[in-house]
């Protein structure tokens, strides 16, 4: 649940209103309304460590949130840097999802996962623009995502793995702790990627 909350407030944020807790209820907790707080808490401290995010409470009669960044920055930064701030977010979900996936995802899945974020292909994004083009093209093109066409499909489906841009800016250790931060798990629960991270 605290990593479905991270995932949802983070694009959530994308669109800079404040989230109700309402639609944290509804979207995310659900059945795990007891431990709400704690899920909101954890979800919290994920985004300040991960991402340098803060979740503030701003209205606390309507518990309305929003997030900002609190890591330093220069008066009138430029905004591109946050657009790239965020892809670069989306990047590592994606990576961290291809790894935890065994190194190789069908671009179906890949898109169902997207889904899951709210982050549709077909749909003009806030942030992203056109996803597709984002995923498909340019994170292909810088080299972060390697794209395969897999034989004998129709119609044509592709796997994608990590680049060797990706390979260089980031380890699979990295990965492998981002994914374990975000779920509150030790990165040994996952064994085999563990011992692949290890390698």
């Amino acid at each position: 649940q605290v990593s479905e909350l991270v995932q949802f407030l983070l694009v959530k944020d994308q669109k800079k209103i404040p989230i109700k807790r309402a639609d944290m209820l509804k979207n995310v907790i659900r059945e795990y309304r007891d431990t709400y707080t704690e899920i909101v808490n954890r979800a919290g401290r994920t985004l300040q460590q991960v991402f340098g995010l803060q979740l503030v409470e701003i209205d606390t009669k309507r518990h309305t949130y929003i997030l900002i960044n609190n890591l330093p920055r220069a008066e009138g930064e430029y905004l591109c840097k946050d657009k790239e701030k965020e892809k670069m977010g989306l990047l590592l979900v994606i990576l961290s999802f291809i790894f935890m996936k065994g190194n190789s995802v069908k671009d179906s899945a890949l898109w169902e996962f997207l889904h899951l974020l709210r982050v549709y292909p077909g749909k003009q994004h806030r942030v992203f623009g056109d996803v597709r083009k984002l995923v498909t093209e340019e994170f292909v093109r810088q080299k972060y995502l390697e794209t395969t066409a897999i034989p004998l499909t129709d119609p044509p489906e592709f796997k994608y793995q990590w680049g060797p841009r990706a390979e260089k800016e980031t380890s699979k250790k990295d990965v492998l702790n981002f994914v374990a931060k975000i779920q509150s798990k030790d990165p040994t629960f996952w064994a085999s990627q563990y011992s692949e991270a290890k390698a």
